[in-house]
């Protein structure tokens, strides 16, 4: 091919890519309905006063069904005085427009009035959708006002007090979240205004209001809290519409079930598969009760809470009024531990202190650890766990408290653990993780020790016997000297255990370690944290990611940039872990959502800071390092 020909090659790619960019700017209509994309949407909505807009997925059964509906009211919009334009957007390839409507599901119909959007909520009915456009599209129409109550330092203590439970979102108006949030927080709002009684929900602008942000410890976006009467609680629960809505309207109950009869009683302790918490009072207006209510307020979400006022069940439990009583079904019962845990309770006793007893008694000498409590019930370590087939239904009741007894016997004599058994069914890639899947026995155990580690026991035939060798070989290993990273060097030992300590080593789930890490980002595996991060002569800045997290993706090459910015400085390092192919090794780098960024400074490792409230751009990132750094030096830029 000659130099002209190269030319009227590159001149024919030219006029192609021209015209699709024509083909994307040109407005398409099929079967009535107009075809919007990312790329000529603005210039169609710009001169227009009302617009219809379906945001679809080609594979959505429900848009399918949806079609010809939408053409007829197409149809009905194109003749009505003055016409109303009807359109269509394909949600999976107009990515842009989706992400700036907040399209979470389809189809997404919204109405556009002067270029802002309103959500449709109603039926996706012709007559439905047409006499909302055409209100909409009336010139005095104005949108409603928010269901939502606004609240500043003047009127929320006025507003908050006087609420029997209300919701409040502390947010910032340049915060992400805050923003995918609202939408959802307002159709919350307008569903719960109907409740009967109403739950109302309110916002605080934190940037604004800053007392009031500092009052409640806000220090993340959003942030949300129960409020009753007055008092906050924190709001753990979902944030979207109908998720928020049935979290509310649970929350709003009584925290605590009244027990009428002495049979709900006995029913608790032979069926039951948690501990029975009860508060004996003498009446709803007795102030020890009302202190009881306002405990159980706070812990609503990881226990049920009963109370009575019956002298028949106070005389079963073999107690007066004024009584909390925590006991553990029949099941988890055991002649190493009490029937029961009687705390007395009067109208001076603090909430805090009830709350505080009911975590301290709330687990047997050996319970069942499973995937529903675990995040609640079994945070405290060292925990020591035996895996095996767990299943307490009739047949296999027997051979399941067989294997608990022993364990039974040695948690006697260890009562600074925790012990728990566990299917291993339930928890196969814990299992897994540990190297025990392929032990070859029937029942395994593991030791979860406060800093994050994971000790696995040896696979032998287990009995009370090497389960104690194995505890007390940690125990031992335990009080050996500490290291500058914070876990030992040499263990004391005895001589009886000497073996066995030799055989106890963390186990860590680790990728392999890389053979270049001479990138601008370094990258920590399980194997590698101790050295890199929690190294004592350098600030380290450590972004845990998951590998299918999208704000991970898009943090990316922000945080590649910061890397090359930082390069020049030997005493900071920028790194990045794999936080769901990687044990982190020191349980003060929580990890509850992707991702999380902490700032490890040199010579304080246990008291990381967490990069939190801020944007996720080169500005904030930098600015956050410069402010925490211990060792001050110049970046390339400086130089």
């Amino acid at each position: 091919m000659d130099a002209s020909d190269t030319e009227n090659a590159i001149e024919d790619e030219e006029e192609e890519e021209d015209e699709e960019e024509e083909d994307d700017l040109e407005v398409k209509e099929e079967n009535g309905v107009l075809v919007l994309n990312d790329a000529n949407f603005d210039n169609f909505v710009i001169d227009k006063d009302t617009v219809l807009l379906e945001f679809y997925a080609p594979w959505c059964g429900h848009c399918k069904q949806f079609a010809p509906e939408y053409e007829k009211i197409a149809s009905t919009l194109k003749d009505n005085d003055p016409p109303i334009a009807v359109a269509k957007i394909d949600a999976t390839s107009a990515s842009m427009l989706a992400n700036r409507f907040d399209v979470s599901g389809y189809p997404t119909i919204k109405i556009l009035k002067k270029g802002q959007a309103v959500d449709y909520e109603g039926s996706r009915t012709q007559e439905e959708i047409v006499a909302k456009v055409r209100e909409v599209s009336q010139p005095d129409w104005t949108p409603p006002p928010e269901v939502t109550l606004s609240l500043t330092k003047d009127n929320f203590d006025d507003v908050v007090n006087n609420a029997d439970i209300i919701l409040v979102e502390f947010y910032a108006p340049w915060c992400g979240h805050c923003k995918k949030l609202a939408p959802e927080y307002e159709k919350a709002a307008k569903e719960l205004s109907k409740h009967s009684p109403p739950i109302p929900l309110a916002k605080v602008d934190a940037t604004e209001q800053t007392d009031l942000a500092k009052r409640f410890d806000v220090s993340g976006y959003p942030t949300l809290k129960i409020f009753r009467k007055g008092r906050p609680f924190d709001y753990n629960g979902p944030r979207e519409k109908y998720g928020i809505v049935d979290y509310m309207i649970e929350q709003s109950g009584p925290p605590s079930k009244e027990i009428l009869t002495l049979k709900q009683v006995q029913e608790f302790l032979k069926d039951g598969d948690d501990v029975v918490i009860i508060g004996v009072f003498q009446g709803d207006s007795d102030p020890a009760y009302l202190q009881y209510q306002d405990a159980a307020n706070s812990l609503r979400e990881d226990y049920k809470f009963h109370h009575t006022f019956s002298t028949e069940i106070a005389k079963f439990l073999k107690v007066s009024m004024g009584k909390l009583v925590l006991m553990q079904p029949e099941k988890f019962q055991s002649k190493y531990e009490p029937r029961s845990n009687v705390m007395d309770v009067q109208g001076s006793t603090e909430a805090s202190a009830i709350k505080e007893y009911v975590v301290k008694h709330s687990l047997p000498l050996v319970g069942h650890r499973k995937t529903s409590n675990d995040a609640k019930r079994y945070t405290k370590r060292p925990l020591v766990v035996v895996y095996y087939s767990v299943d307490f239904s009739f047949d296999y009741r027997t051979a399941t408290q067989f294997w608990r007894n022993k364990v039974l016997e040695v948690a006697k004599d260890f009562p600074e653990y925790t012990f728990a058994i566990a299917d291993e069914e339930d928890y196969a890639t814990e299992v897994k993780d540990l190297g025990l899947s392929e032990s070859g026995e029937d029942i395994n155990a593991a030791i979860l020790d406060e800093s994050g580690k994971k000790f696995a026991m040896e696979p032998e035939e287990f009995d009370a016997d090497t389960l104690r060798e194995f505890v007390t070989a940690f125990k031992k290993g335990a009080s050996g000297p500490k290291s500058p990273y914070g876990h030992n060097t040499e263990p004391v030992r005895s001589k009886e255990c000497l073996a066995s300590c030799r055989k106890l080593k963390p186990v860590i789930k680790s990728q392999p370690v890389p053979k270049n890490n001479k990138g601008p980002v370094k990258v920590v595996v399980g194997k590698t944290f101790d050295t890199i991060v929690m190294d004592p002569k350098k600030d380290v800045l450590i972004e845990f990611y998951a590998p299918w997290c999208g704000h991970c993706k898009q943090l990316e090459p922000i945080y590649t940039n910061l890397g090359k910015k930082y390069k020049g400085q030997k005493d900071l390092v920028i790194a990045k872990m794999d936080a769901t192919a990687n044990d982190i090794t020191n349980d003060r780098y929580k990890v509850e959502g992707f991702p999380t960024i902490y700032f490890a400074p040199s010579g304080d490792k246990k008291n990381p800071i967490k990069f939190e409230g801020g944007e996720r751009d080169l500005e904030h990132l930098s600015k956050f390092i410069d402010e925490h750094a211990t060792k001050k030096s110049r970046t390339k830029e400086e130089l």
